[in-house]
């Protein structure tokens, strides 16, 4: 999937995971990954040699620290995130290193756009990407830090997952990770980087949601399908079954409609232990099993034994992300 890039850099090229047509693989592999969540910040170490777990910490933030958007300050309590971040480091005795930074999902906007023909050349490609994007981008080009790849498409022509992000805010972000000294080598979103915890054989939607956001993707045999992110008027805590269904059924829909074939399985994420809740108002809508995201993995043998103190504290992004490195 794409990534925005480290400080100034601008552009990269990159993919998914290993198990994702390895969108992932052209992508910086640093031993350590942030995650800068609404309520928390965690961080995540690992072994140079056999991608084993090394430790991990974890700091809450206090309610309204972080305010994701893509347009506006994120850091409405800069000094809390800071102290939280230097907390983390500072458990882990980090500094002075490379490190992957995955921030919330507002912050990179995930399109998947059709073209008949589209260049090889980067410098070709960005300009039609920012004049085909120019409506549905609330900043101005000179501000748009943008990634691309290339998918398998539908039908003829080709696919482009593009996402986009305004230098700014990803500014605001990369200095969090200066200031407790360390190197952000590269920046995804992190419904982005849980991806890899989906078994996409047949068509998935992944419902993710974090602070009152809530991220929905669909992927089928290694390619990216559809992506929505949208914002909830309650957190997880308040959230009702039907309404997460009133958020997901559009984007269902609109699989069915373009692919001919609908959802086959539902990964829910982000729901604290209120998972079994919200399975059988959506299997009786979306006619398909409905399990937690992370138990899922767990059952189908894509989580090693080492990565399980992440999973037991919901960090399904530094899972994803340890499922990209090995």
């Amino acid at each position: 999937m794409p990534a925005i890039s480290g400080v100034g850099h601008g552009i990269f090229r990159s993919s998914l995971a290993r198990r994702m047509a390895q969108w992932l693989d052209a992508l910086p592999h640093p031993l350590l990954a942030c995650e800068i969540a609404p309520h928390y910040v965690a961080a995540a170490r690992w072994t140079r040699r056999g991608n084993s777990l090394d430790g991990f910490a974890v700091e809450p933030l206090p309610d309204g620290a972080i305010v994701p958007s893509a347009v506006e300050t994120n850091l409405v309590n800069a000094s809390a995130v800071r102290a939280a971040v230097s907390q983390v480091f500072g458990r882990l005795r980090a500094r002075g290193q490379e490190v992957a930074l995955l921030v919330p999902d507002p912050v990179i906007r995930v399109f998947v756009l059709h073209f008949d023909s589209f260049p090889r050349s980067a410098d070709e490609a960005i300009p039609m990407l920012r004049w085909k994007l120019k409506k549905s981008v609330p900043f101005e080009p000179e501000e748009t830090l943008i990634s691309f790849m290339r998918q398998a498409p539908r039908e003829d022509g080709v696919d482009i997952v593009t996402a986009l992000a305004r230098l700014r805010i990803i500014r605001e972000y990369e200095l969090l990770m200066q200031g407790a000294g360390m190197v952000p080598v590269v920046v995804m979103s992190s419904t982005l980087a849980a991806l890899p915890l989906l078994e996409d054989r047949r068509p998935t939607l992944l419902a993710r949601v974090s602070g009152t956001t809530l991220t929905t993707a669909i992927v089928r045999e290694s390619i990216l399908c559809g992506y929505r992110c949208t914002d909830l008027p309650v957190t997880a805590a308040r959230l009702t079954p039907q309404a997460l269904l009133d958020e997901v059924y559009p984007i269902s829909a609109y699989y069915q409609d373009i692919w001919s074939e609908g959802i086959q399985s539902v990964r829910l994420a982000g729901l604290l232990d209120r998972a079994e809740e919200f399975g059988p108002v959506l299997e009786a809508e979306l006619r398909c099993p409905v399990s937690a995201l992370l138990h899922a993995a767990e059952a189908e043998g894509r989580i090693s034994g080492d990565a399980r103190p992440l999973a037991d504290r919901e960090l399904d992004a530094l899972v994803g992300w340890m499922l990209k490195r090995g």
